[in-house]
C-alpha cells in the first residue's frame, strides 16, 4: 500500500469495526482523541485514525491489523490521563475502549465482579455499593475514567492507604497481545502462585505490552460508615507530628490525607462555603491540612474517628469531625476540586505524584516550595498523606513556554530527590511520556534492562503505545 491512509486503509478498518466506528484522525470528530489531561500542559498528539470497538474481539482484530501493518497504536480509556500516556505521538490508530462496556457482571455472594474495559470507575462502585459491596480504589477522575485505565496505569487515590491501588483487587485480566491475540490471564480465583505474575506485569504496563479489555476484580462488604477528620495547623512540624501520631494511635485510617500552605490558598474559600466555617484568622494561620478518615461498621467508624480526633488535636488550630452524611460527601467533593482549584490561579499547572517514605514527606513538601521560588513560580502540593504520595505542583500560565520549561526544569529536580530519598518518580500517574526515562533516577542498569527486555519479548516490533514507559 502506498499511502496507508488512503480510503482502502479506512475501509479496512471499518470492515472489521463497522462505518461508525472508525474516524478520521484528521477530522474534528477526532481531536478530543489526540490529548488527556496534559492538554494544559500543551501536549496534543496527531492520529490517522481512530478505532471504538464494541467488543474484545474487535479490539483485538485492530491489533491484529496494525500489527500486520506495522502501524503504531495507541490504546486509550477515559483520557483522563496525567501522563501523555493516552496521547498519539506520530500518527497510527488511537483505540478508544468506552464502547466496550458490557457484559458487566456482579457475583455479589462471591464478593468479585467480571468487569469490561470500558465500564467507569463510578459506575463500578455505584453496582457494587447497590449489592452492599465496595470496590475501594477511587482516582479522582471516577466519574470519566475508565477501568481499563485504571488498570493499565495501577490508579490510586484517597482510599489507597488502607486499601491499596486498583491493582490489588485485580484476580485475572482479559488483554490483547502481540500480534492481536485475545487471552485471559488469571481469573475469578483470588489465589494463583503457577507461573510468573504476568497479571502484575500487565496491571500499571500503560499499554505497552497490551490492551486490557476487561478484568475480574475482588469485593468487599461495604463499611457501614466512614467518619473524617479534618485539623488545620499552624506550621508543618505541628502537622507532621500529628500524622506521626496517627499512625501509631491503632487505627488503620481509610485515607490520610495532606493540603499544604498554598493548596490551602487555593481551596480554602470554597471549604468554607461548601464543608464548614472557620474564622477568619483561621484561615490566615493554616500551613497544613490533614484529613483522616476511619471506616467500619457504625460502632468501628465512631470510635475510630474518637481515636483520630485524640491523635490529630495536639497543636492543632482547628478541628472538625463530620457525621453526618451530606457533610461527609461535601467534604470529599471539596477534597476532589483541589486540583481545579489550584489550576485557576494561573490557568495551569505541571504537576507530579512523586512518592518518599512517609519520613521524608515533609521534606518534600518543603523542597517543592523551594523550587516553585528557584524558578519563580508559585509552588504547593497535596495528596495522600499515609502514603508519601505528593501531589507536587508548578503554577503556570500555560500559553507562556517558558514558564513550562521552568517548570518541567523543576519537576526533573524534583524526581531526582524523590528517588535520593528511596522513594519513586511516580505512586499513580504513571510514566506516559512525560515521565520517559526518569526510571534511571530510581533503578540499576540491570533493572532498566530488564525493563527494556520485558517490552521487546512482548512487543516485538514496538508498536503498543511506541514512545511511552521508556525506562532510558
Amino acid at each position: 500500500m502506498c499511502d496507508l491512509w488512503s480510503m482502502s486503509a479506512h475501509a479496512e478498518l471499518r470492515s472489521l469495526l463497522g462505518d461508525d466506528a472508525v474516524l478520521d484522525g484528521r477530522l474534528p470528530q477526532a481531536a478530543a482523541y489526540l490529548h488527556d489531561e496534559t492538554e494544559t500542559r500543551a501536549i496534543v498528539g496527531s492520529a490517522d485514525a481512530v478505532a471504538l470497538p464494541a467488543s474484545a474481539q474487535q479490539a483485538a482484530s485492530v491489533v491484529a491489523w496494525c500489527y500486520a501493518h506495522d502501524v503504531p497504536l495507541v490504546p486509550r480509556g477515559g483520557g483522563t490521563g496525567f501522563a501523555g500516556g493516552a496521547v498519539p505521538l506520530d500518527g497510527g490508530v488511537v483505540l478508544g475502549l468506552e464502547r466496550l462496556r458490557s457484559p458487566v457482571r456482579i457475583e455479589p455472594e462471591r464478593w468479585r465482579a467480571w468487569v469490561p474495559a470500558g465500564l467507569t470507575t463510578a459506575a463500578l462502585r455505584r453496582l457494587a455499593r447497590e449489592h452492599g459491596l465496595y470496590y475501594p480504589p477511587d482516582p479522582g477522575s471516577a466519574e470519566a475514567s475508565l477501568v481499563g485505565g485504571n488498570i493499565a496505569t495501577n490508579a490510586g487515590g484517597p482510599h489507597t492507604f488502607k486499601y491499596g491501588v486498583t491493582g490489588n483487587w485485580v484476580t485475572g485480566l482479559e488483554v490483547v497481545l502481540a500480534p492481536g491475540e485475545l487471552v485471559r490471564i488469571g481469573g475469578a480465583s483470588r489465589k494463583d502462585v503457577g507461573g510468573y505474575d504476568l497479571r502484575s506485569l500487565l496491571v500499571g504496563s500503560e499499554g505497552t505490552l497490551g490492551v486490557i479489555t476487561g478484568a475480574w476484580v475482588k469485593l468487599l462488604p461495604a463499611p457501614e460508615a466512614a467518619l473524617p477528620v479534618v485539623a488545620l495547623y499552624p506550621d508543618l512540624e505541628s502537622g507532621m507530628a500529628a500524622l506521626d501520631a496517627a499512625l501509631t494511635c491503632g487505627v488503620v485510617p481509610a485515607a490520610l490525607e495532606f493540603l499544604d500552605r498554598g493548596a490551602l490558598a487555593a481551596s480554602l474559600a470554597a471549604f468554607d462555603r461548601g464543608v464548614h466555617q472557620l474564622a477568619p484568622e483561621l484561615r490566615a494561620r493554616a500551613q497544613l491540612m490533614l484529613i483522616a478518615e476511619a471506616d467500619g461498621s457504625e460502632w468501628e467508624a465512631a470510635a475510630g474517628q474518637r481515636e483520630l480526633e485524640l491523635a490529630l488535636g495536639p497543636g492543632s488550630l482547628a478541628l472538625h469531625a463530620p457525621t453526618a452524611s451530606a457533610r461527609i460527601a461535601a467534604l470529599w467533593r471539596w477534597r476532589d476540586s483541589v486540583s481545579g482549584a489550584v489550576t485557576a490561579v494561573r490557568g495551569g499547572k505541571l504537576s507530579e505524584d512523586v512518592v518518599v517514605p512517609v519520613e521524608h514527606l515533609a521534606q518534600l513538601v518543603r523542597f517543592t516550595v523551594e523550587l516553585g521560588e528557584r524558578h519563580a513560580l508559585p509552588a504547593c502540593s497535596w495528596g495522600h498523606a499515609g502514603d508519601g504520595n505528593v501531589h507536587a505542583t508548578f503554577m503556570i500560565d500555560r500559553a507562556d513556554a517558558d514558564q513550562v520549561h521552568r517548570a518541567e526544569l523543576a519537576a526533573h529536580e524534583l524526581f531526582a530527590l524523590a528517588a535520593s530519598l528511596g522513594g519513586a518518580i511516580t505512586g499513580e500517574h504513571g510514566v506516559g511520556l512525560v515521565k520517559q526515562r526518569q526510571l534511571a533516577l530510581q533503578w540499576p542498569p540491570a533493572a532498566l534492562a530488564l525493563h527494556e527486555g520485558v517490552k521487546r519479548l512482548l512487543d516485538p516490533k514496538g508498536l503498543l503505545n511506541p514512545g511511552k514507559k521508556l525506562a532510558r
